[in-house]
């Protein structure tokens, strides 16, 4: 093989594999997931956008290791992921006859990664799938963990599954491609990941912004790397986000409650998760839950990424959506509040206690 070093970090989960990091992993794909399958047949699932970046090369890869490779190409963007994406990939599996013992590989962001586990999750009752990430965002983030879903009119990744992948490669050089909103996007996630569990890769992140991270491969490459162990160490505490994983949470209560107001457009999920950390910092500052000055540190830090974004609903206007968010409990709601970077607690409390915090920062 020809690739540059390669980082290999393991996750052991209810599954165990390897996510791979480093350059030149999409042309050489195919010798990669040959390692862990023993599938004849690979289900390629991509968007329009990315298939016309990377289609080919992924799949002349992948017959090069002897695969038979049929592609599903859907619309790109945060409306594609729905029920109506996910019937036409079942029949697409039913339609080229794929078995049990085949397999799916997720070549694209987030959407694309959520959509193809739960249709490996749910298609027989369940097959192998490999996430192939071409985004910052599903490299640090979705890719890593066996979460999978779609959204509902209702909110946010309301239906899915955990289904881990037998293999996630995050070729650092798929990210010369994406235009700056979407790198300022995953910047949402990895931002959160040091302020949930790492004040040494925040104060890394603090010493770049969006043009220099960029410009600094040997740097970016271990920032992807740094996240996706924080996202290991937290996969394998708590796989069924029951208790430790909630804190990979921080910022999406909100931010998922933002997207929805928004109806998944105009605004990214990046964009949306930012200011929900702003907001619910803030507002922990307010209650004496964070040490002063936290929300300034972030609201910085999140500035030099082109994430200091400001949203036109209160988080008051926002509180109807949270009820329907997967940290709720009956009567209850765990919020996940940074009591100082690098540090973060789930707090339980009364979802009227929580509302009455939007309201008073709503005022």
């Amino acid at each position: 093989m020809t690739s540059s070093k390669i980082e290999r970090i393991t996750v052991k989960a209810s599954g165990v594999y390897d996510v791979l990091v480093g350059r030149g992993l999409l042309s050489e794909c195919g010798s990669y997931v040959k390692e862990v399958s023993q599938a004849e047949k690979i289900g390629l699932i991509t968007d329009d956008n990315v298939n016309a970046l990377y289609g080919d090369a992924v799949q002349k890869s992948l017959e090069s290791a002897g695969f038979s490779v049929c592609r599903f190409v859907f619309p790109h963007g945060e409306q594609s992921k729905n029920t109506d994406t996910l019937v036409k990939i079942w029949n697409f599996l039913c339609e080229n006859s794929f078995s049990r013992s085949d397999c799916l590989a997720a070549l694209g962001g987030g959407v694309t990664g959520d959509m193809t586990g739960f249709a490996a999750a749910t298609y027989l009752r369940g097959m192998d799938f490999v996430q192939i990430p071409t985004t910052l965002l599903a490299q640090v983030d979705s890719s890593v963990g066996g979460k999978t879903a779609v959204d509902l009119a209702g909110g946010k990744n309301l239906v899915g599954a955990f289904k881990q992948p037998k293999l996630v490669l995050c070729d650092i050089d798929a990210l010369d491609t994406l235009p700056d909103e979407f790198f300022t996007d995953g910047m949402g996630e990895v931002v959160k990941h040091g302020m949930i569990k790492s004040a040494k890769l925040f104060e890394l992140l603090e010493k770049y912004d969006l043009k220099t991270l960029r410009e600094n491969k040997d740097v970016l490459e271990d920032v992807i790397a740094r996240n996706v162990a924080i996202k290991r160490d937290v996969v394998q505490a708590d796989e069924f986000d029951t208790g430790e994983r909630m804190k990979l949470n921080f910022g999406h209560t909100l931010g998922h409650s933002i997207e929805q107001y928004y109806n998944y457009t105009g605004i990214t999920h990046g964009q949306a998760v930012a200011a929900g950390m702003k907001m619910i910092t803030g507002i922990a500052e307010r209650h004496m839950l964070a040490e002063k000055g936290t929300c300034e540190r972030l609201a910085k830090c999140l500035d030099g990424y082109g994430l200091n974004v400001s949203v036109e609903p209160t988080p008051e206007q926002l509180g109807s959506a949270c009820l329907n968010d997967k940290k709720r409990f009956g009567d209850t709601i765990n919020v996940i509040v940074c009591c100082d970077v690098g540090a973060s607690m789930i707090k339980k409390m009364p979802v009227e206690s929580f509302f009455a915090m939007l309201s008073e920062a709503s005022e």
